[in-house]
């Protein structure tokens, strides 16, 4: 009897070891299969019921991928691959779409968009999604992403974000966010029904930029359909409507400050079309209706540029600055030796053959480049916006433009005031006789000028890649305002270009509110008449014995 279960003892224990192999196999199978990239594998194919646990499930893994995939799928921009089912990013390249892998962040190559599938969320999903990023991103290293969360929880605020909030204000030190927490907090104490509390979050909201807040306090004050205010106390409503007084005075002066931004930028975009223009004009007094054209030329430089150095587009205007000033500095100089020189003291015979190489030039790019429009990329540095508050943001794309075209202006300057060329070019704008008689050359100087004035043309071109359309016809489009800063800021004189410049453009975001955009250029131009009435040589009109007579 022993012997016999003896005999089954050994086989029981044959059994498990023979067993053992295939149950480690099978919890290793239960790992992979609930690993994070099997959880994101299987977003392409989900139901939205099933798409729901595998999110849940996916924000529970400790993985630094997480966020990232969680984010895009919630903007709807989560795509697969067809082809192998690959979870994918995309970027719109070349009239084409960039695909990342969202796992291993593999570059995949260009494919078309028939070749991939986005991963389909519903509203449902959205919520989920929101808050699920909204309280990874509280967690974040990066304190701007930290805010971001914040205030998307105050857009949707309840007492369970509440509580969430002021969880993580115990570990919170910016204090940025500590503020966005504290009027989140007050939101919903604003409800309250003890009177104290009212008023200390109507204090606490009286100091936020934030929508919500204003319409918060709005509602304190509101009547209903009867007449009578839906806040009773007298006390609570005058605390709401002084509070409303203070958002609506910071709210004005944001605004004033961002319409000065805006002005200042244009005026940055005047000065940099206008400036070479006002080196032409002043010293040879030629009237070159091809200025425009030269600025496309530089725009069109810097499109061939980035077509040349696809993988570079970080460092395209980089390079674009000085090709598109030799590029259009050249044509400058081959349109005073070929056409100008030739049409000096004829200032309409000059205007009318400008025009015509205006036209020449506008065909050329329509021949050999595109009658289209071309897209020219802005660089990712320059791309985004300096958030000051919650209403107050400065576009780095426009930031950039002003800090160049004032150091094209001072590079512009030390040129003319330090520089021999620079001596005898305002030696020739103010006496040309004169300077013939003391040995410098002004045919040369003239077409070194005209050089210098075409190739900072071409340095505007590239600035106006950035802000604008890219197509034949970009030139026309600003050619009377280069002019009209010109004129109004006394020809010739830098400094009048520079004042001319930023006065209009200031001037012109000002009245726009008030009479649109279209009106308030014309009424620019009809004041710059009226002006030039009174004062013909310009704000600083410029002198010498040459000009005076």
């Amino acid at each position: 009897m022993s012997s016999k279960i003896h005999n089954r003892f050994v086989w029981v224990i044959s059994l498990i070891i023979a067993m053992m192999p295939s149950v480690a196999m099978s919890q290793e199978d239960v790992a992979v299969e609930d690993s994070f990239e099997s959880q994101v594998i299987q977003l392409q194919s989900a139901s939205y019921s099933e798409k729901k646990g595998l999110i849940k499930k996916i924000s529970k893994f400790e993985d630094p991928r997480k966020l990232k995939l969680l984010t895009t799928m919630m903007k709807g921009k989560l795509y697969f691959r067809k082809s192998d089912k690959r979870i994918v990013y995309r970027t719109p390249e070349q009239e084409q779409y960039r695909i990342t892998d969202a796992l291993s962040d593999e570059d995949l190559g260009l494919v078309a968009s028939s070749k991939i599938k986005k991963v389909r969320v519903n509203n449902s999903l959205r919520i989920l999604l929101r808050t699920i990023t909204s309280k990874l991103s509280l967690t974040d290293a990066d304190a701007e992403v930290r805010l971001t969360a914040v205030n998307n929880i105050l857009n949707n605020i309840n007492q369970k974000n509440i509580s969430l909030l002021q969880e993580h204000l115990k570990t919170e030190k910016d204090s940025d966010i500590q503020e966005a927490i504290a009027t989140g907090v007050a939101l919903l104490d604003v409800l309250s029904d003890d009177k104290a509390t009212k008023l200390q979050a109507i204090t606490v909201l009286s100091e936020s930029l934030q929508p919500i807040a204003k319409v918060r306090l709005s509602d304190i004050i509101e009547k209903n359909e009867a007449g009578d205010y839906v806040e009773q106390d007298a006390e609570i409503r005058k605390a709401a409507h002084k509070g409303l007084e203070n958002i609506e005075s910071k709210l004005s002066v944001f605004s004033f400050l961002e319409t000065l931004f805006f002005g200042v930028s244009l005026g940055s975009v005047l000065l940099l079309i206008a400036i070479g223009l006002a080196i032409t004009f002043g010293v040879m007094g030629v009237i070159n209706m091809a200025h425009g054209e030269l600025m496309m030329l530089g725009a069109y430089t810097t499109y061939l540029v980035q077509q040349a150095m696809p993988g570079f587009i970080e460092y395209s205007l980089l390079v674009s600055v000085p090709a598109a000033f030799v590029v259009s500095g050249l044509f400058g100089v081959a349109i005073e030796r070929g056409v100008i020189r030739h049409l000096y003291g004829r200032p309409l015979e000059t205007l009318l053959a400008t025009f015509g190489i205006s036209l020449i030039l506008q065909q050329l790019v329509r021949t050999a480049i595109s009658a289209q429009n071309v897209a020219v990329q802005t660089p990712s540095w320059m791309s985004g916006s300096l958030q000051i508050n919650e209403v107050f943001s400065l576009t780095y794309t426009r930031l950039y433009v002003i800090v160049f075209s004032i150091i094209v202006f001072l590079i512009l300057l030390m040129i003319l005031k330090k520089t021999v060329l620079g001596l005898q070019v305002r030696a020739v704008s103010q006496n040309r006789a004169m300077a013939k008689a003391m040995g410098i050359r002004s045919e040369w100087v003239d077409a070194l000028t005209f050089g210098l004035g075409s190739g900072v043309a071409g340095v505007a071109g590239v600035a106006l890649s950035q802000l604008t359309n890219v197509g034949p016809n970009l030139g026309q489009t600003y050619i009377i305002d280069s002019f009209m800063v010109v004129v109004f800021g006394g020809v010739g004189n830098l400094w009048g270009t520079f004042v001319s410049a930023m006065s209009l453009g200031v001037f012109n975001k000002f009245i726009e509110p008030a009479t649109g955009a279209v009106l308030a250029k014309v009424l620019v131009l009809v004041l710059i008449i009226l002006f030039i009435q009174k004062r013909p040589r310009g704000l600083f009109p410029q002198k010498g014995r040459a000009v005076e007579h």
